[in-house]
């Protein structure tokens, strides 16, 4: 007979599991910003570097300015900016605010299962949603 513990992932194998489909998957990010605003240029900086840190090679990230193309934010219901859509891999992902919140930000793209790291104590004005 099977016993049940033995079944039970732990956290550190959930963790490496996560982190290998993760390894196999490709990003499709696009980042409303404002011009060259402060919250801007933190979230376009700091989404560059979380990339190239955890998703080398494996994702495309797209700029799009709403002062140059004010049309994108009726199209993806863009409601305040910086904001980081992350269309593939499913499920969608909306996260707002300047990305300084690494921790929030890996969770937000499925690169962390959620509730693996500490994410209480930092404010960055960051939220994350999901989209159906």
């Amino acid at each position: 007979m099977i016993d049940p513990e033995e079944l039970e992932l732990t956290t550190t194998e959930l963790f490496e599991q996560s982190l290998s489909e993760s390894k196999d998957k490709h990003y499709i990010l696009r980042l409303y910003i404002a011009g060259t605003t402060i919250q801007s240029v933190t979230a376009l900086r700091n989404i560059k570097k979380i990339c190239e840190e955890h998703l080398q090679g494996r994702y495309e990230l797209e700029v799009i300015d709403i002062y140059q193309q004010a049309e994108a934010l009726t199209s993806e219901n863009i409601i305040a900016v910086p904001t980081l859509i992350k269309h593939l891999p499913l499920p969608l992902q909306k996260m707002i605010g300047n990305l300084s919140n690494t921790e929030k930000v890996l969770i937000g793209l499925d690169l962390f299962p959620k509730g693996s790291l500490n994410t209480t104590g930092e404010e960055d004005d960051e939220k994350l949603s999901r989209s159906s």
